[in-house]
C-alpha cells in the first residue's frame, strides 16, 4: 500500500533535491514536500535548481526577518496545506520555526505520526540559550519518532534527551556522489587550464563552507601560518565560501609569508567539484557542524579529509589514518601537525582519497531513501 509522506523543509536546498527525487521514485511512497521558503538570500547564495525537481512540492507564503543571530521565518497556510495533503506520516526538518510547531499541533490533533529529522549531536560546542533548550526539549517530547543520520545524533537523543532507541530511525546523510565524482574527474583532465583560470596553486589545502568563526576558519589560518616555510612554499590554502568573517580573515592572511592563500568566494555546486578535484585534501576544523555535507562531497571527489572531532559526520565517515585524520576542535597545534603530516606524504593522500571514494558509496541518496521508507512503514503500517 502506498503511504503519503509529507516532509516539511525550510528551503529548496540543492543538497536535498537528489534525496527527495530518489524517495519519490519509491513505488511504495507518495511524497509531497512543503518548503517554508524558496531560499534564504541573507545566509546562502545557493542556486535554486527547480528544473531538477522530480517530486511533488509547494512553497508556502512566508515573511523572513533577521535580528542579529536570530532568523525569524513566519508562514501562513500550514494547516490548510497539511489538510489538503492528508499525510500518513509527517517528517519535519527542524523545530525552530513557527511552522514546525503548527505542523506538530496539527499532527497531534489529527493523530498523524510526526517525526523530527534531527542531526544535533553532543559534540557541537555551541550552547543554546536556556529558553531555546527548554523549547527544544518540549518539542522533542511531543514527537512520535526521529530520523537521524548516524550514531552521533542517535547518542545525543538517547543519552542527552532520554529518547527511547526504538523511536529512532536511521537515514544516512548523503549528496549526489556521482555528480561530484564526475565533476572532479573532468576537472583533473583539464587541470592546468582550470588552475590558470581560477588562480589556484598547484597543490593546496581546501576549506569549503561559510566563513564564520564556528567553522574553525581562524584556527585553520593559524595552523597554516605555523606550518614549516618549506611546506607553505609548496602547498597553498584555498577557502571557498563567504561569510561575515571574511574581511578579518583576509586581513590576517596578509601577514602570512611565504604561502599562497586564496579566498575564492562563494561557489555553486558545479564549480565546487572543480575545487575538490584539484585539491590535495579537505580541511574542516569546525566546532559547530551537526553533520558536514562538504565531507561527503570531498570524499565523493576522492579526497582525504582532516576533520574536527566535533563534526557530526566524524563517527560515520572518518576512519582515522585510512581516509584522513581527526583533530580536536580549536586545537591549532594538532591541526598544524595533521596538515603537515599529510602534506609531506602526497602518495598517502592519494591512497586515502581512494579509500574515501570507496567508503562514501555507502552514503547515497538510495540508502537515505531506504531508511525513510522503512520509517514510513513502521510508523504508518498500523494505520490501515
Amino acid at each position: 500500500m502506498k503511504r503519503r509522506l509529507v516532509i516539511l523543509s525550510e528551503i529548496i536546498s540543492p543538497y536535498r533535491i537528489p534525496l527527495f527525487n530518489t524517495l519519490a521514485g519509491n513505488v511504495e511512497v507518495d511524497l509531497h514536500v512543503i518548503f517554508l521558503a524558496e531560499t534564504d538570500p541573507t545566509l546562502r547564495q545557493w542556486q535554486v535548481y527547480k528544473d531538477e525537481i522530480q517530486f511533488s512540492y509547494q512553497v508556502l507564503p512566508s515573511w523572513r526577518q533577521r535580528w542579529g543571530p536570530y532568523n525569524v521565518l513566519l508562514n501562513h497556510g500550514v494547516g490548510r496545506a497539511l489538510a489538503t495533503c492528508a499525510p500518513d506520516v509527517i517528517l519535519c526538518g527542524g523545530y525552530n520555526y513557527v511552522a514546525s510547531w503548527q505542523a506538530l499541533w496539527w499532527a497531534r490533533a489529527h493523530k498523524v505520526p510526526f517525526l523530527l529529522w534531527s542531526e544535533s549531536n553532543a559534540k557541537d560546542l555551541r550552547r543554546g540559550h536556556a529558553v531555546v533548550e527548554f523549547l527544544k526539549s518540549s518539542f522533542l517530547r511531543k514527537c512520535s519518532g526521529f530520523v537521524v543520520p548516524g550514531r552521533a545524533a542517535q547518542e545525543y537523543l538517547c543519552a542527552d534527551k532520554k529518547i527511547m532507541e526504538g523511536a529512532l530511525f536511521t537515514a544516512p546523510n548523503a549528496v549526489d556522489n556521482d555528480l561530484f565524482a564526475a565533476g572532479a574527474s573532468a576537472a583533473r583532465q583539464n587541470a592546468a587550464a582550470l588552475r590558470r583560470e581560477l588562480g589556484l596553486p598547484k597543490r593546496y589545502f581546501l576549506f569549503t563552507g561559510r566563513l564564520v568563526r564556528e567553522k574553525g576558519v581562524f584556527e585553520l589560518l593559524s595552523a597554516y601560518a605555523k606550518l614549516n616555510e618549506s611546506i607553505r612554499g609548496q602547498v597553498g590554502l584555498v577557502l571557498v565560501g563567504d561569510g561575515v568573517s571574511r574581511p578579518q580573515l583576509e586581513q590576517q592572511a596578509t601577514s602570512i609569508s611565504p604561502g599562497a592563500i586564496k579566498f575564492a568566494g562563494f561557489a555553486q555546486r558545479e564549480q565546487l567539484a572543480i575545487y575538490y578535484g584539484l585539491a590535495e585534501m579537505l580541511v574542516l576544523p569546525t566546532y559547530a557542524d551537526t553533520w558536514g555535507l562538504v565531507v561527503n562531497e570531498a570524499m565523493a571527489c576522492g579526497l582525504p579529509v582532516i576533520l574536527s572531532q566535533s563534526a557530526g559526520c566524524a563517527s560515520e565517515l572518518m576512519r582515522e589514518h585510512w581516509n584522513g585524520l581527526l583533530v580536536p576542535p580549536r586545537d591549532v597545534p594538532s591541526l598544524t601537525f595533521a596538515m603537515s603530516s599529510l602534506a609531506e606524504q602526497p602518495d598517502l593522500c592519494v591512497a586515502m582519497g581512494a579509500n574515501s571514494a570507496k567508503h562514501i558509496a555507502r552514503y547515497s541518496p538510495t540508502e537515505w531513501s531506504r531508511g525513510i521508507a522503512q520509517m514510513i512503514e513502521a510508523e504508518a503500517g498500523g494505520r490501515g
